[in-house]
């Protein structure tokens, strides 16, 4: 079974970069054709995708958010991570890591349990 568990700070303060670790286990992250992706839900709003990684190794990012994020890996660990700079409060989420559905960018099957991040100084 798919398990993905996020790791990272809960607190950022603003302008800084949030960075958030993914660790999977019951699949490789390299493995044909998924994505592994961030998808956060501010509070009282809908579900925003974030970004994803391909397992290629490609990235693609939300328009609103893609200036901002770098998505990479450690294949290694069997670990993605997401980095998203100069930090603002509407940025405050609860963050979840999540694997495709087959070859589909943007339907996830498997998720992480979330983590909270807020953005305060």
């Amino acid at each position: 079974q798919v398990q993905l568990q996020e790791s990272g700070p809960g607190l950022v303060k603003p302008s800084q970069t949030l960075s958030l670790t993914c660790t999977v286990s019951g699949a490789n992250i390299t493995a044909r054709t998924y994505y592994w992706g961030w998808i956060r839900q501010p509070p009282g709003k809908e579900l925003e995708w974030v970004g994803a990684m391909g397992y290629t190794g490609n990235t693609y990012g939300s328009p609103s958010l893609q200036s901002r994020t770098f998505i990479f890996r450690d294949t290694s660990k069997n670990q993605f991570t997401l980095h998203l700079s100069s930090v603002i409060p509407e940025d405050a989420a609860v963050y979840y890591c999540a694997r495709s559905l087959f070859s589909n960018l943007y339907a996830y099957e498997f998720w992480g349990q979330g983590t909270q991040v807020t953005v305060s100084s």
